[in-house]
C-alpha cells in the first residue's frame, strides 16, 4: 500500500449493501433535521473499476487525473493510491495534491495560461512538467522556472472530427517558430500535448491528432530537443450511454500509437481522463427550499399567470438547496432525478411538468426545464445520478450555502483490488477471476437511478 488511502477515509460496504441503502439512511437522518443541506454519495469502487478498465484498454497510457474535474479528497486519495498522476491547473490544485504526499514527478501543471506567481510556486515545489502554446507563456516560464520540462500544446485546427470548442493550443503552422523560440530561450521541450474536448467526440479524431503530434515531434527532434512524452488529453466518456464507448476509442488510439509512436521508440504516453473516472461514481441529493405552482397554458390563453397556486396539472417552479454545487454540472446531467421517498408514477402519484432552479446568487439559476416529476413539497429531496464531474465547486461564497459534504463508500471487493493490484490491471486468469464480483456498490439494475424517461401524454413510462 502507498499510504494515501486507508479504511478511515470511507465506509466499507459489505456484499448486498448498495449506494442506495447508504443514501436512504442519510436522507432518513436528514429528514429529521431543520437544516437540510445538499450532499454527495461517492462510490469509490466505481472509480476503481474505471481505472482497471482504462489500464486494460490502453496499456501504454498513464492516466493523469485533472483535479479541476473533481478535487474532493476521497477521489484524490484513491487515485493517488492507484498510482495515477494529476493534472493541476493552478497553485491551489498543486498544493492540494502535494498536501496528501503525492510527489512532484506525478504532477503535470497542465494549464496553458499560468500566473507568474504560480509558476514560481511550482518551481519551488519541484513541479517541472508544464504546457505552453504561445510565446508569452514561454517567456514567463523561461524567466520564472528555467528547469521546467515543457509540452507544446497543439490545436485541432486540422482535425475535423474534434470538438469545435477547443480553444487552447497552437496551429501546426506556428509550431516550428515556437520550438525555435524555446531553443533560443534555453527552455527544455520534451513533447506534445493536445486535448480534443469531451462531448460527442469521434474516435477517429484521436488518430488524426496523434498523426499531427508525430509531425511536431519530428520538428522538435530536428531542432535538437529530446522529444519523449505525448499527452493525448481527455475526452473519454463518463457514462455508458455515449456514441463511442471507451474500448472503441481505445482501439483507434492504440492503432494510431502503434503506427506513429510504436512501442520501443522511447516515447511515453499520458492522458487526462476526468469525466471518465468520476461522473458515474457520484450521486447528488438536494432538498427543495421553495415551490411555486403555475397553471398550464390553455388554448387561447396569453400565457400569463394570475394565480400562484392551482390544482394539477401545473408547472412547478422549484427552488433547490444546492450548496456550493455548480449549475454547469446539473444542467449537463442527463438523468431524471428521483424523489425521496422513492416512488414510481401511478394513479396515486400523478406526475407534472416541472422546472428546477438553483439557489439565489448565481447569474443563471436554471437547472432544468420540463421534467416530469410527482407532486412535490418543500423539504422533499431530489436525487441526481452521474454528478461526479465538474459538480463539486467552491461557489459557496456566491450562494451563501456551505460546500456539500461527500460521503464515500467502497465495497470490500474493490478495496481488495486496490490492495492487490496497486493500479495495475490483472494479468493472469486467476487475477481476473478474483474480480468477477462487481467492484462498485452501485444501484441495483431494477432500481437504477439514471433511467431514460419516455414521455407520453399521460406522463412517463
Amino acid at each position: 500500500m502507498n499510504g494515501y488511502l486507508n479504511e478511515s477515509h470511507f465506509l466499507m460496504v459489505e456484499e448486498g449493501f448498495t449506494t442506495r441503502d447508504l443514501l436512504e439512511n442519510l436522507l432518513g437522518e436528514l429528514c429529521q433535521e431543520s437544516d437540510q443541506q445538499a450532499f454527495f454519495v461517492a462510490d469509490l469502487g466505481d472509480i476503481v473499476k474505471k481505472h482497471l478498465r482504462f489500464l486494460k484498454a490502453l496499456p501504454r497510457v498513464k492516466p493523469y487525473f485533472p483535479v479541476k474535474c473533481n478535487g474532493s479528497e476521497g477521489v484524490i486519495r484513491l487515485l493517488a493510491e492507484l498510482g495515477a498522476g494529476f493534472a493541476c491547473a493552478n497553485k491551489a490544485e498543486i498544493s492540494r495534491v502535494q498536501g496528501i504526499g503525492v510527489p512532484a514527478e506525478r504532477i503535470f501543471y497542465s494549464s496553458p495560461c499560468k500566473q507568474v506567481s504560480h509558476i514560481r510556486y511550482a518551481a519551488a515545489h519541484g513541479v517541472r512538467l508544464m504546457a505552453f502554446d504561445n510565446e508569452v507563456e514561454l517567456s514567463k516560464v523561461a524567466r520564472s522556472h528555467p528547469r521546467a520540462r515543457m509540452l507544446l500544446g497543439i490545436t485541432a485546427d486540422s482535425i475535423p472530427s474534434a470538438h469545435p470548442s477547443m480553444t487552447f493550443g497552437t496551429t501546426l503552422k506556428s509550431c516550428r517558430h515556437l520550438l525555435e523560440t524555446a531553443k533560443e530561450q534555453a527552455v527544455e521541450v520534451v513533447g506534445i500535448s493536445f486535448h480534443l474536448g469531451s462531448r460527442g467526440l469521434e474516435p477517429q479524431a484521436f488518430a488524426q491528432a496523434v498523426a499531427a503530434a508525430q509531425l511536431v515531434f519530428d520538428m522538435g527532434t530536428e531542432l535538437g530537443f529530446r522529444m519523449h512524452l505525448l499527452d493525448i488529453g481527455g475526452g473519454f466518456p463518463g457514462t455508458e450511454d455515449t456514441r463511442a464507448p471507451l474500448e472503441e476509442m481505445a482501439a483507434v488510439i492504440n492503432s494510431a500509437l502503434d503506427l506513429y509512436f510504436p512501442e520501443g521508440c522511447g516515447v511515453d504516453v499520458v492522458a487526462r481522463p476526468g469525466r471518465y473516472y468520476v461522473t458515474s461514481a457520484f450521486t447528488l441529493a438536494v432538498s427543495i427550499t421553495a415551490l411555486e405552482e403555475i397553471p398550464v397554458e390553455q388554448p387561447g390563453s396569453d400565457g400569463r399567470c394570475d394565480s400562484r397556486m392551482c390544482p394539477p396539472p401545473a408547472r412547478g417552479l422549484l427552488g433547490l438547496s444546492f450548496g456550493g454545487h455548480s449549475n454547469t454540472g446539473t444542467s449537463s446531467c442527463l438523468c431524471l432525478p428521483r424523489v425521496f421517498p422513492f416512488q414510481r408514477p401511478g394513479p396515486e402519484h400523478p406526475w407534472h411538468s416541472s422546472s428546477l432552479r438553483g439557489p439565489p446568487g448565481h447569474g443563471e439559476d436554471r437547472i432544468a426545464e420540463g421534467l416530469q416529476l410527482p407532486q412535490l413539497h418543500v423539504g422533499d429531496w431530489l436525487v441526481f445520478g452521474n454528478m461526479g464531474a465538474y459538480s463539486i465547486t467552491t461557489s459557496s461564497l456566491l450562494t451563501g450555502c456551505p460546500q456539500p459534504r461527500v460521503s464515500y463508500a467502497m465495497s470490500r471487493m474493490a478495496w481488495k483490488a486496490v490492495q492487490l493490484f496497486q493500479g495495475k490491471p490483472p494479468q493472469t486468469e486467476d487475477e481476473r477471476e478474483s474480480l468477477c464480483t462487481p467492484l462498485s456498490c452501485g444501484w441495483e439494475m431494477a432500481e437504477t437511478l439514471c433511467v431514460t424517461p419516455v414521455f407520453t401524454p399521460a406522463g412517463i413510462i
